[in-house]
């Protein structure tokens, strides 16, 4: 009898610990800023692959009213935005070893500052990790014809690479990245 009660009760552990697992996941899905990935196939095995949570706008002033100009923005929601890239590359004119990154970016009315942290698996804000930065690229602005409801991170295949592109509101920022 007391073999059946232990069996029973390792049955329900397993079940309640798979059931808040998937809860969990369920969680992430029903945010107002639901997961979202991206990634660029390099060839040869080598990828780039980005995960972040993609903020609504709302009806909001995001860029440059919410989040104000010239402070560091989490690039996204919840947790901070990650980068991992399989090999090593040039982000922007700087060179990036393979390994897992967070980006951030300081967004200001006439361009954005991308930062490549060491740091990785903070929540995202406030920023305090200036002494573990790679790097600081200048992305490329231009103005979006219609506003983009979505905050967007997406992946341009080019001949040397790819372009790193974010949109949101009526902003695309963009830095070329190339494999080393």
């Amino acid at each position: 009898m007391r073999k059946r009660y232990t069996w029973l009760a390792a049955g329900c552990l397993t079940f309640g610990l798979m059931a808040e697992l998937g809860s969990a996941q369920m969680d992430k899905a029903s945010r107002p800023s639901p997961p979202a990935s991206a990634s660029c196939d390099l060839g040869g095995g080598k990828t780039i692959k980005t995960d972040y949570s993609s903020p609504r706008l709302k009806g909001r002033k995001m860029i440059g009213g919410v989040e104000p100009y010239g402070k560091v923005w989490r690039n996204g929601a919840n947790e901070a935005t990650t980068f991992v890239t399989s090999t090593d590359l040039v982000v922007g004119g700087k060179s990036v070893p393979a390994g897992s990154y967070t980006l951030f970016v300081i967004p200001n009315a006439d361009k954005w500052t991308l930062i490549i942290n060491k740091k990785t698996g903070e929540w995202g804000i406030p920023y305090k990790y200036e002494s573990d930065e790679l790097a600081r690229v200048d992305m490329k602005l231009s103005t979006l014809p219609s506003s983009v409801e979505n905050f967007t991170i997406a992946y341009d295949k080019t001949a040397g690479g790819c372009t790193l592109r974010e949109e949101w509101d009526t902003t695309r920022a963009t830095v070329d990245i190339a494999v080393k």
